[in-house]
Parts: C-alpha cells; structure tokens; sequence
C-alpha cells in the first residue's frame, strides 16, 4: 500500500524514495533466507552505508547525510517495513555514534566520526547490564583511570551487534555511586579485553546477533573519554531520547508491513463466495490497524520535528516509543487473525512480524519505563 507522506523539499523525497528502493530490492528478497539462518547481513549494512543511510542525521562535514529527524525516522520506516533487523541496525548504529557525534570534542571528531559514519564501520550500544536493565544507573562496570589510561572491566548484556560491531560506544563507572559517577568510552571492538559472547537464542530478530560483551582488563587511552568524565548518564540518557524516535521508526514500519500483507490477503481470499475483507468481520479490524498506524506514525513525526526544531522532545519521544511499539503489537496481532490459521505458520511473514513486534515494547526502555517518563513530566508541568 502507498503511504501518503509530505516532504519539506524535494531532497528529502528522493532519500526516503531512496531508502524504499534499496528496501525493495536489496532487502526483501533476503529477509527470509537470512532469517531462517540467522545470519546478520553484514553486506547489506555496507550497501546502506555507502548510500548514506548510516550518518544521515549527522553533519555532511563528516560524512553524514545533514538530514533533519523527520526525514530519518521515514527512512527507518521504510526499511522496516521490509526488514525490521536492519532498520534497527541502522538505529542502534546511529544510537551508537550519539555520543562521539554530539560531545566528542573537536579533535575527537576529526579523528573518528567519519570513520564512524562513512558506511564501513557498524557500532553497538554498551549500557544494558545482567543485573541492572531499567536501573541503569546501578551499573557496575568499571573504569579506572591511571596514567592517562582507563581500564575497564564488567559485563554489558543484551548488546545489539555484539559479535558484529567495529566500535562500542561504552558506559562505565568512574567514580562514586548513581548516576553522576558514570562516563562514556568510545572502544574500538578489536582491542584486547573484549569479548563478546555467544548470541542469545531469540523469538524473533533472529538475523539479529545480541548478547553480553564482558570487559576483562581492557585497556583505552583517556582521550577516548566521550564528554566530561561523570556525565555519561546525561548523554546515554540524551541518546535514548533520539533512539527512541528510530525505535518508534521500526514499530510503525513493521505494522504497516503486517497491515499491506493482511490486506492483499483479505482482498484474494474468499469464502462464502466473496472476498473476506468485504466482511464487516474483517474489515473493521483491518480500518483499525490502518488508523492506529497513523496515529503512530504522526506521534514519530511531531517528536521528530520537536527535535528538529531544537524545542525539547523527550516527553514526546516517549509518548511516540510507547504508543508506536503497543500499536506494532496490537496490529501484528490482528494480522494472524486476519489470516486464520495461516497466520500461525512461518509460510506466511505475519508471525514473524509479531515475534518482531513483542521486542520493540522492551528495547531503548521498556515500554512501563516510557510511561514512568511521561508521568514524570506531567508530575512537573507548570
């Protein structure tokens, strides 16, 4: 089905064109092979990179696309749409590089951003840890500084691209306790002291490689200290806020996938002598899949534009994760039904949509977090 979009400029609709086009023919031919394999598509994270899709919302001078976040989050879309594993590799790619791009210093930036950027390098997001998942600023991991170097050790879990990543954006304990003793460290994945474990075994993503990454004295420079020492937490923090916004991207990416499919089902199959969808039966579920995508899909832009515009967004990136991913799962799960039993077999992508779905309601803070977060700011509102 076509998505009705408007685009501020002519550039913007040739990226998410763009975007649509490699999705159609690069990754929706794949998905299903790679899927039952599970095997991450490394290849096809080069082909994006190289068209510009891995640094979009970061500056040209470095390589990046300069684009603003409403044209991202549509490109996001549009690649989950097709493969949600790669639309949140592209996220957590950029998530990744959140730190070094925004609080890196100058030279810091010279040196690494466009190789961050540029298409070759993929990045993973180190913050999530065995004992500490909402609570992240209980972590435990350490780093200690001596002689112009740090050495970290500890265990992050749950880490997407854990075995594939170039770079770890890490966060570590400095100093004392809470939220104020935590930095961030840029690591390359290749250093002495990383060691990524075996990959979960998952109910969906499953091209998707995601496990602990355990830090055993491992050694970096202290000019790989992103932002000022303590203030890791406010940039982990700051970066969750624009990841979520990628987050809210896949979810409303995956339920149109699930609605176009239910729909061109429902038009072909028949019983009782019609097409179903000419049943009230199935057709009103399938008029509330199409008006709750909607709705999500203009919570994303509206946060994004915020965001763009330089006004504070983090409440309404919340509200877009939250209702965005319940919404993916909402929809995926009315497209089982749409189909009936067929629905329930992985002949048919439905199931694997909703296998989807259900993760995206836990990842960049579950989705009870998101709701603690906007009660929050309603608590504080003048």
């Amino acid at each position: 089905m076509t998505v009705q979009r408007h685009f501020a400029t002519s550039e913007a609709a040739e990226i998410v064109g763009l975007a649509s086009e490699i999705a159609d023919g690069e990754l929706a031919p794949r998905v299903d092979d790679y899927e039952a394999r599970g095997e991450f598509p490394r290849e096809l994270m080069t082909t994006l990179g190289r068209a510009g899709f891995l640094g979009l919302p970061y500056e040209e001078r470095y390589g990046g696309g300069g684009q603003p976040y409403e044209v991202y989050v549509q490109v996001l879309e549009e690649l989950a749409r097709r493969w949600a594993v790669v639309a949140e590799a592209v996220s957590v790619h950029t998530l990744s590089c959140f730190a070094l791009a925004e609080h890196g210093t100058t030279q810091q930036r010279d040196k690494w951003l466009e190789g961050l950027i540029g298409g070759e390098l993929l990045g993973g997001y180190c913050l999530t840890e065995p004992a500490g998942g909402s609570d992240a600023a209980a972590m435990t991991t350490r780093a200690v500084e001596t002689d112009g170097t740090y050495r970290i050790d500890g265990t992050k879990a749950f880490i997407t691209h854990s075995v594939v990543a170039d770079f770890f954006t890490v966060f570590a304990r400095t100093d004392g306790a809470g939220a104020g003793g935590i930095s961030a460290f840029l690591v390359p994945a290749d250093a002495s002291g990383i060691a990524p474990q075996r990959p979960e075994d998952k109910m969906g993503l499953n091209s998707s490689p995601t496990g602990q990454v355990v830090f055993d004295d491992l050694r970096v420079d202290a000019e790989r200290l992103m932002g000022e020492r303590g203030t890791g937490f406010k940039i982990a923090m700051q970066a969750l806020d624009a990841g979520r916004l990628g987050i809210a991207a896949c979810a409303v990416g995956l339920a149109q996938a699930a609605l176009d499919y239910a729909v061109d089902y429902a038009r072909q199959r028949e019983q009782f002598s019609k097409p179903i969808i000419g049943f009230q039966g199935v057709g009103f579920i399938l008029a509330d899949m199409a008006t709750s995508i909607e709705a999500a899909r203009s919570l994303m832009l509206h946060a994004a534009r915020l965001k763009d515009a330089g006004r504070p967004f983090s409440q309404a990136a919340a509200k877009a994760k939250l209702f965005a991913t319940d919404m993916a799962m909402k929809v995926t799960t009315d497209a089982i039904q749409v189909l009936g039993g067929y629905g329930y077999v992985s002949d048919y992508p439905v199931e694997r949509y909703f296998r989807e779905a259900k993760v995206l309601q836990i990842v960049e803070g579950t989705n009870q977090i998101q709701r603690l977060v906007i009660a929050r700011g309603l608590e504080q509102q003048q």
